[in-house]
């Protein structure tokens, strides 16, 4: 009884802020599902490797990070941060978001029109993802805290936890994007604004020029999402929950930012195949790979 009650308490945000993206932005609803689905499935790896603790404690990576606990960032002498916390929560950050990325590359397979595409399907993973992990958070709580408690983080995760899930994959879905619809001519410019060790690197590695261009942007994504999940776990950590409206404000508002240079973008020129057919459009490696087949950097 208390796992069905659970569940539906946790359809309550997924429903709200799905319906507020979706009237956005309406997406073909069978490739929605199945994406919500392989987000909530995105929850696995992590759940099934906190489970292997039980058996082999040595890959838990709290157990390592603990000792750096004694090390701090002190910003006053009220707040400070544990360098364990703070290799822990990252570490976690870089898997949550990975899975969720796979997720967004599985949904992806052709079918995106535009960069809005990309970012609304990487929010419909985070809402699936979230989704899973309310249910196991809130049916925690009501098991060892209580209803009253219950409560309480029912409408702190409604409204925060899932929406940092939103904010994180939105960002990283603005660069999938970028990566997928990026004229070559500015590609070539971003190219030509690098660092010598940096492409001497990509000449070393032979790397295909869109490809890397692709892979820059899709890593840049992946890794302002792995920073600003783990900044947010910390927050959550050390109780500091007043840095939370303030923290997903600037983070909405570079989302925003986002949205807005994608316009720009789009009106000098720099994005192509934008609301094209979905099937004209290869998988993003693939399309990448041909486009430049023999080019080397």
């Amino acid at each position: 009884m208390k796992l069905l009650f659970t569940i539906l308490l946790a359809c309550v945000p997924a429903l709200i802020w799905g319906y507020i993206f979706y009237k956005k932005d309406p997406v073909y609803r069978p490739k929605a599902k199945q994406t919500f689905l392989l987000g909530m499935l995105a929850v696995v790896p992590i759940l099934f490797y906190k489970w292997t603790w039980n058996y082999f404690p040595e890959i838990n990576i709290f157990n390592y990070t603990n000792a750096y606990q004694a090390d701090i960032f002190a910003f006053t002498p009220y707040l400070y941060l544990p360098l364990g916390s703070l290799l822990a929560f990252t570490f976690v950050g870089v898997i949550e978001e990975y899975m969720k990325h796979l997720v967004v590359k599985k949904a992806d397979q052709g079918f995106f029109r535009n960069i809005d595409d990309a970012i609304e399907f990487s929010i419909i993973a985070a809402l699936g993802f979230s989704f899973v992990e309310n249910i196991l958070y809130f049916y925690y709580i009501w098991v060892y805290q209580g209803l009253d408690i219950l409560l309480v983080s029912f409408v702190f995760r409604s409204i925060f936890s899932t929406f940092a899930h939103i904010l994180f994959s939105g960002i990283y879905g603005y660069f999938y994007g970028i990566a997928y619809f990026a004229d070559p001519i500015w590609s070539e410019e971003v190219r030509k604004k690098r660092g010598f060790l940096t492409n001497a690197i990509y000449a070393i590695f032979h790397f295909k020029r869109n490809r890397v261009f692709a892979t820059e942007k899709v890593t840049e994504g992946l890794v302002l999402a792995v920073l600003l999940h783990g900044a947010f776990n910390i927050m959550l950590e050390m109780n500091l929950t007043f840095f939370m409206i303030p923290f997903l404000i600037f983070g909405y508002s570079y989302l925003d930012y986002l949205f807005k240079r994608k316009e720009n973008l789009k009106a000098y020129g720099y994005l192509v195949g934008e609301d094209s057919p979905a099937h004209v459009h290869l998988p993003l490696l693939a399309r990448l790979s041909r486009s430049v087949a023999g080019n080397k950097l």
